[in-house]
């Protein structure tokens, strides 16, 4: 049996003033539908991860975002090669930009994550270490 190479995919923590921005997945999505997840999507052949999730924040957002720091995130499929970044710094104000892919967004106090069904709920400690270390510096 063939070994499936994990997909690649690139997400992004963007904080303001001690909250994270998460994106509410549509109920239509085929892979992780009705639930909250970051920004991101897949690297695309030939693109970097930090291209990728640039390119992905201003499609999904409308946001340029600056300098991507990445942090390790956990997460439990296998399938994924996940690469998270960091983002404290954009151009624009986040607005739904892909309706299709998210019918909702909101700001999160790190507080309020254990309530949320997430895409990934391993990742909840990692998002919840970046946010803590973009507001403490």
């Amino acid at each position: 049996m063939a070994t499936r190479t994990p997909t690649p995919i690139a997400v992004a923590a963007l904080v303001r003033d001690g909250l994270v921005l998460l994106v509410h997945r549509h109920p239509s999505r085929r892979w992780y539908p009705d639930c909250w997840d970051l920004v991101g999507g897949h690297v695309e052949p030939g693109e970097l991860p930090r291209q990728a999730v640039r390119r992905e924040c201003l499609e999904e957002l409308g946001v340029h975002v600056h300098d991507p720091v990445p942090f390790p995130m956990t997460i439990s499929d296998p399938t994924l090669e996940l690469h998270a970044f960091l983002v404290t710094r954009w151009d624009g104000e986040p607005a739904n930009a892909a309706p299709e892919e998210h019918d909702d967004f909101r700001w999160f106090r790190p507080s309020e994550l254990g309530d949320l069904q997430l895409a990934h709920p391993a990742a909840r400690s990692s998002i919840m270490d970046a946010v803590r270390l973009a507001t403490t510096g």
